[in-house]
């Protein structure tokens, strides 16, 4: 009986010991990427700072990647993480946001390839103290299909609206049962999306950021406009500058 104990308890020693085994091995070959990095100096001491985009696959070969964030190794010694939200891609730029004469981060991650929808990030290591740096709401639209194969968008900063003939989508929208002789079978909103795009561009010796929004009818692939925003820093907030509708042809 002693014997039987003996070897059970063993046994359970062996196992736990291969379980343990298995779970290091796995974290050792984790396979974090480097996707870029560049060399400035972004706290302001005149040092320069190594700025790494790092990320870690999904899977091994995935390009999707699961975990996505910054790592920094500042003049001071000391290292600095900004986590991003999981991504297909990313990037980033090194870029004075706040006017304060000193390069920030502004990174990007493509959370879908299907979607297209962006993330944006802002980051300033400003005397060594991480600061996250505001950045523009996507604008807020009221957004509808109308009888005879039109669309309106409704902007709620300006209070401008905009209206949209898709007789050019008629067909498709009859197929689907949206329209029924011209008249819609029910009230139908569209979809307002969020950053598709949000890049700054230098203006001078400023920077502003420009956005573009996609509103799309009844699918993603159903584009029916695109709103362009752009924005300006002004008493620490982003104030918006222009607004520009386009109609989306029908491909």
């Amino acid at each position: 009986m002693k014997k039987e104990m003996l070897l059970v308890i063993a046994s359970f020693f062996l196992m736990s010991l291969t379980a343990i085994t298995g779970v290091y091995a796995i974290e050792e070959t984790t396979k974090i990427v480097t996707i870029s990095n560049e060399e400035a100096d972004i706290t302001g001491d005149g040092k320069e700072e190594e700025i790494l985009l790092k990320g870690v696959p999904y899977q091994k070969e995935d390009t999707f990647l699961e975990k996505i964030y910054f790592e920094i190794n500042a003049s001071n010694g000391k290292k600095y993480s900004f986590p991003l939200e999981s991504g297909a891609r990313a990037s980033f730029q090194l870029v004075d946001l706040n006017g304060d004469g000193l390069q920030d981060i502004f990174a990007s991650v493509l959370t879908g390839e299907s979607e297209g929808i962006v993330q944006n990030y802002a980051y300033s290591l400003k005397d060594f103290d991480q600061t996250n740096i505001p950045l523009p709401e996507p604008l807020e639209m009221e957004s509808h299909f109308l009888k005879g194969y039109k669309a309106e968008i409704k902007l709620a900063t300006t209070g401008k609206a905009y209206r949209f003939d898709l007789k050019d989508r008629k067909i498709y929208y009859k197929r689907l049962g949206l329209y029924y002789n011209g008249k819609l079978n029910e009230p139908t909103e569209l979809t307002v999306n969020p950053f598709n795009q949000l890049q700054p561009i230098a203006k001078g010796n400023k920077v502003e950021l420009q956005g573009e929004q996609r509103v799309t009818g009844i699918a993603n692939a159903d584009v029916i406009a695109s709103v362009k925003s752009t924005w300006t820093f002004e008493n620490g907030h982003w104030k918006l500058k222009s607004t520009i509708v386009n109609k989306e042809l029908n491909r």
